[in-house]
C-alpha cells in the first residue's frame, strides 16, 4: 500500500480535554491511531502538555482555546476542525461544569444559566455542526458522536447539585433523539455516563475530597479514574461498536 493509498485517520473533536477525564480520553485515542482536536478554555501549559503526549502517539493535533459558554465561539470549532484537517469524523461532548456543592434553594440562577449553556447549549451547536458535515445525506462519510453524561442524570443530585443534573439528562436526551434521527444518514450518537471519578471537578465544586467521602457508598468501594471512562469512549469510537447507537453506558462502578 502507497502512502496514498493509505486509510485517512479518523479526526476527532474532544472538548475540555486539557485536564481530567478528557485528556485521558485524548491520550486514549491518540494511541488508537486518531487525529484530535482539543479545546481547552484557560489552560494553556496543560494543553499543551496533553497535546505533547498526543503527538508522542503519532497524533496531529490542533489545540483551540474556547470558552464554550460563548456559543459564537462554539460555533467556531467544528469549522477549525475542518480548515485544518479537511474533514471531521468524530466529536466527544466533553467540557462541563457542576456549579457549586449545594442545596437546591441555594444554586444562584446565574451559575445555572452558565451551567447549561456550557453542558447543553454548546453540546447542541457542536453537534449540529458535526452532524451537517458527516451525514452522508449531505455528501458527508458518516461518523461517531459521544456524550459524557453523569449518573447524576438519573439520580437528580439532592443536596448536591440539581441543575448539573438537569443538564446531563437534557444532554442524554441529546443522545436519544439525534441517534434515531441521524442513523440512517450514517451518524451513531451515544453516552458514556461517569459516575464518581478521581478528577478536579470536584475541588472546584467546593468539595475536593468528595470522590474518597463518597466511595464507601459505591459498590466497588471506590471513585473511577479518568483512564477507565476513557476506555469507554475508545470503544463506542471503535470498529466493535459499528452497530452501537443510541446507547449508554455507565461507568460507575454499581452505581
Amino acid at each position: 500500500m502507497t502512502q496514498t493509498d493509505a486509510p485517512a485517520r479518523p479526526v476527532t473533536i474532544i472538548t475540555g480535554a486539557s485536564r481530567g477525564i478528557g485528556a485521558a480520553i485524548a491520550e486514549r485515542l491518540a494511541i488508537d491511531g486518531h487525529d484530535l482536536v482539543i479545546t481547552y478554555r484557560a489552560r494553556r501549559h496543560e494543553a499543551d502538555a496533553v497535546a505533547r503526549r498526543c503527538e508522542a502517539s503519532g497524533s496531529r493535533v490542533l489545540l483551540l482555546q474556547v470558552d464554550l459558554a460563548d456559543l459564537d465561539a462554539a460555533a467556531t470549532v467544528v469549522p477549525s476542525s475542518i480548515a485544518e484537517f479537511g474533514r471531521v469524523t468524530g466529536l466527544v461532548n466533553n467540557a462541563g461544569v457542576t456549579g457549586r456543592i449545594g442545596g437546591f434553594l441555594d444554586a444562584p440562577i446565574d451559575e445555572s444559566e452558565r451551567l447549561f449553556r456550557v453542558n447543553v447549549l454548546a453540546p447542541i451547536v457542536l453537534t449540529r455542526a458535526a452532524i451537517a458535515h458527516m451525514a452522508v445525506d449531505r455528501g458527508g462519510a458518516g461518523g461517531s458522536i459521544v456524550n459524557i453524561s453523569s449518573g447524576a442524570a438519573h439520580s437528580g443530585a439532592p443536596d448536591t447539585y440539581i441543575p448539573y443534573a438537569m443538564s446531563k439528562a437534557a444532554l442524554n436526551a441529546l443522545t436519544t433523539g439525534a441517534s434515531k434521527e441521524f442513523g440512517p444518514v450514517g451518524v451513531r450518537v451515544n453516552t458514556v455516563s461517569p459516575g464518581t471519578t478521581r478528577t478536579e471537578i470536584h475541588a472546584e465544586a467546593g468539595r475536593p475530597n468528595a470522590p474518597d467521602e463518597r466511595a464507601p457508598r459505591i459498590p466497588m468501594r471506590r471513585p473511577g479514574e479518568p483512564h477507565e471512562i476513557a476506555g469507554a469512549v475508545a470503544y463506542l469510537f471503535s470498529a466493535d461498536a459499528s452497530y452501537t447507537t443510541g446507547a449508554e453506558i455507565r461507568v460507575a462502578g454499581g452505581n
